[in-house]
């Protein structure tokens, strides 16, 4: 099959390799270069990356909404396009124009964890099972009949980035045996049940503020999954505080939500709603990170210390 590859960040780059074994790889689309970091250095996207690496010049149109990407598209006569993490809402006539349409691999078992983040939410909310899912692609945000699925499960200590990684090889696999599969017709799409919808909206900097109202096990979950960003912050003595590895243990201790109880086995304690949460790692504001005993070595703790929202 004639296929179009459409992805842009790291996460796409094994499912980009895979389309290349799947079928005449004519083309692949993805985000155009953009400033990153604190100097705004011009960076392609790791797709584009790898397509240098695959001897593969890149499109990399500013928006997929003009006649002349459509034009462009249509005159390289497709027969699937396949999107891994692309980055952009695709607009119905770009939906049509490949013979078979265009399918999607989605970081989720759907309908559970629509949306842009569903790895880091399915960590932050404590998820013990994910995977990806092959589906056919609508006018909707993730609400296209489902292909294949893949489950996998998720570790007490697995962190977002850790769970990327098992993901993207998972997408991988999924095209390796979904696209021949499609192209044989016999792969049945199986419309979504709507109404177990969950969502997994782009994550913004103000979740990562710590609610120590919230449970122990709720925040370690958060600390895990939103890490490298936005990750997860208090507020102690004025200063930010990068809580960067954490776990949640059982307490039967009373007190103020974000009161410090003390320093215990190599750990920070933090009381919360419900139970307690050590501090294994912290990032003070302006500082390198460091274990909680480095931090405590050079930070005296008083009676009614309290991390702060």
């Amino acid at each position: 099959m004639r296929l179009i590859f459409m992805g842009s960040p790291e996460i796409a780059v094994p499912s980009l390799r895979a389309a290349a074994r799947t079928g005449d790889l004519i083309a692949v689309i993805t985000q155009p270069a953009r400033g990153k970091g604190r100097g705004r250095k011009v960076a392609l996207s790791p797709v584009a990356e790898e397509c240098r690496r695959m001897g593969i010049e890149p499109m990399t149109p500013s928006s997929v909404r003009t006649p002349e990407f459509l034009d462009s598209l249509r005159h390289l006569q497709p027969d699937l396009a396949i999107v891994v993490a692309y980055g952009k809402i695709l607009p119905p006539r770009v939906l049509e124009t490949p013979r078979l349409g265009c399918v999607n691999v989605h970081a989720s078992l759907l309908p559970e964890l629509r949306g842009a983040a569903p790895i880091q939410w399915a960590i932050g909310r404590g998820a013990r099972e994910t995977g990806v899912t092959l589906m056919q692609m609508d006018e909707g945000m993730d609400t296209g009949p489902v292909l294949l699925q893949e489950k996998t499960g998720v570790g007490e200590e697995e962190t977002a980035e850790t769970l990327a990684g098992r993901l993207s090889l998972m997408a991988a696999d999924i095209l390796l045996k979904g696209i021949p599969a499609l192209k044989k017709g016999e792969l049945t799409p199986v419309p979504q049940d709507h109404s177990r919808a969950t969502y997994a909206p782009v994550l913004v900097r103000e979740d990562g503020l710590i609610d120590w109202g919230m449970e122990a096990e709720q925040i370690a979950n958060r600390v895990r999954g939103f890490a490298p960003w936005p990750g997860t912050y208090s507020t102690l003595r004025g200063k930010r505080m990068l809580i960067t590895s954490a776990r949640a243990l059982p307490s039967p201790a009373r007190g103020n939500p974000g009161e410090i109880l003390g320093a215990r086995e190599g750990g920070l304690d933090v009381l919360c709603g419900k139970d307690l949460l050590r501090i294994l790692t912290l990032k003070p504001e302006g500082k390198r990170e460091m274990t909680a005993p480095e931090f405590l070595a050079g930070y005296h703790l008083t009676g009614g210390d309290r991390f702060s929202g």
